[in-house]
């Protein structure tokens, strides 16, 4: 595991691709073990500078509260492009699955969706959302995150009212079930345990 009072630069820059929405600065204390705000907005400051160079296409947003990784606004043709070239073509394996998994069992949070597909989700979230087959919504059992859930249009488009009407509903809300339980066992085993 990294140290991250080796290079907390690279683990905030890290913490902050991995999770795609406005941070804040409270969670990334607690995250990264930094004691005070003072040293982070110095942590935030020196990554800032180093996302100023030239050669970098990315740059913090950031205000008193929350920050967040975004595109330099001098990359916003060729990103532009991208996305329409995206929401033109079919989907692909990738979206199809993302799209399946919120479709059967949504609302569900892109954290769960990445832990369920064990990758990055973030670019497909948002070519589904632009695409208008899924949307983001306040969680309310997390009100700092999001949720997402299929749209109106494509529960319409598959023919069904509610996502209980999807083929084969039932099975795959066993099969979550037993995931889940499988997965609060693997939580509850003491660390030394294996199995």
């Amino acid at each position: 595991m990294s140290d991250v009072k080796k290079n907390p630069s690279a683990a905030l820059e890290a913490l902050l691709f991995i999770h795609g929405e406005p941070l804040t600065y409270k969670k990334i204390q607690a995250v990264l073990g930094i004691g005070d705000k003072t040293e982070l907005e110095a942590l935030v400051a020196d990554l800032e500078a180093k996302l100023a160079a030239d050669d970098r296409g990315l740059q913090l947003v950031s205000d008193r509260e929350k920050i967040q990784l975004a595109t330099k606004p001098e990359w916003n043709a060729i990103l532009e492009q991208f996305v329409k070239e995206e929401v033109s073509e079919d989907l692909s394996p990738a979206s199809l699955e993302a799209l399946s998994i919120i479709a059967y069992l949504g609302p569900i949070s892109r954290a769960k969706l990445e832990y369920l597909r064990g990758v990055n989700s973030s670019v497909i979230l948002r070519t589904l959302s632009i695409r208008g087959l899924v949307e983001r919504f306040a969680d309310p059992q997390h009100p700092a995150s999001f949720a997402y859930r299929p749209t109106f249009d494509l529960m319409r488009h598959l023919g069904v009212k509610e996502k209980e009407e999807l083929p084969e509903f039932e099975k795959f809300q066993e099969l979550l079930k037993v995931f889940e339980v499988a997965e609060a066992g693997a939580a509850e085993k003491p660390s030394g345990e294996s199995g």
